[in-house]
């Protein structure tokens, strides 16, 4: 898709940190860059179109090559940014937490977009560059999957970073009386298995981009918790949305919810279906 990389501004310092994220990835995949805001008052759209123009001249004095548009757009952020990522190849959001505190969990709207946009979403919580750059993909081994790991290969490869797949997983369980209890596996046994389906998932990426370094961990424990663990230090994390659209949040999973909210480098949300 050729649409433009589309970031959502507000006067943040994580709205910021989106920009300058958004403005280095419009760069590398040659598109252009589009600002979007929506006035949180009626009477402040002067001071909004002033943020916008203040932060699109700054972005165009860091990248003078790269087109950058902005749109000041009524309605309400969620909406707004839901229709202007229609049109868009990946949006961008700041990870402002609740009630503008960014420590905080992320706030509805972010949580909303990451859920609901028809296109991948990054959540980008800080500007610090990442310690042990890398790109993190979270692997289940289902046939969904395949946007996302489309998208975590063709990362690594611009960056020219490696790719760490992480495959979690825990013992099957089967419904006791009133309780779940765990069906008797030898570990090694069911470890096993996970690697042959965890190989045989890559065998075909790894021919396709021989040129990415592709380093995987199984682990048995929680999805989310190794991912958010993986997070620390890294460039991006992708994870899928395929969740039940049930619910405001349901596309985006439990795993993905967590990690969107808890990772501690930028997160990327693949829609898979």
């Amino acid at each position: 898709m050729n649409g433009p990389v589309t970031v959502g501004i507000d006067a943040s310092e994580p709205s910021e940190a989106a920009l300058d994220w958004a403005a280095e990835e419009a760069v590398l995949r040659q598109l252009t860059l589009r600002l979007v805001r929506a006035p949180e008052l009626p009477s402040g759209r002067e001071e909004d179109g002033a943020l916008l123009a203040v932060e699109r001249a700054r972005v165009a004095a860091l990248h003078p090559r790269l087109l950058v548009t902005a749109d000041l757009v009524d309605g309400k952020p969620r909406e707004v940014l839901t229709a202007a990522a229609e049109e868009a190849t990946l949006l961008v959001v700041g990870a402002r937490g609740s009630g503008g505190f960014p420590k905080l969990l992320l706030g509805s709207t972010t949580l909303h977009l990451a859920a609901q946009a028809p296109c991948p979403v990054v959540v980008v919580r800080t500007a610090e560059p990442a310690a042990d750059p890398a790109v993190v993909v979270g692997v289940e081994g289902e046939e969904h999957e395949e946007p996302v790991l489309a998208y975590a290969f063709l990362a690594a490869r611009r960056l020219a970073l490696p790719l760490y797949v992480v495959h979690a997983w825990t013992y099957p369980m089967l419904m006791g009386p009133g309780h779940e209890v765990p069906v008797v596996y030898e570990e090694s046994h069911i470890e096993g298995e996970h690697k042959r389906m965890l190989a045989e998932v890559l065998v075909g990426w790894r021919e396709r981009f021989p040129d990415v370094s592709v380093t995987t961990t199984l682990a048995r424990s929680s999805p989310a918790k190794e991912l958010v663990s993986a997070s620390s230090g890294r460039t991006l994390l992708v994870v899928g949305r395929h969740g039940s659209p049930r619910g405001p949040f349901g596309r985006l999973g439990s795993t993905s919810q967590t990690v969107v909210q808890h990772a501690e480098c930028p997160v990327v949300v693949v829609p898979t279906t």
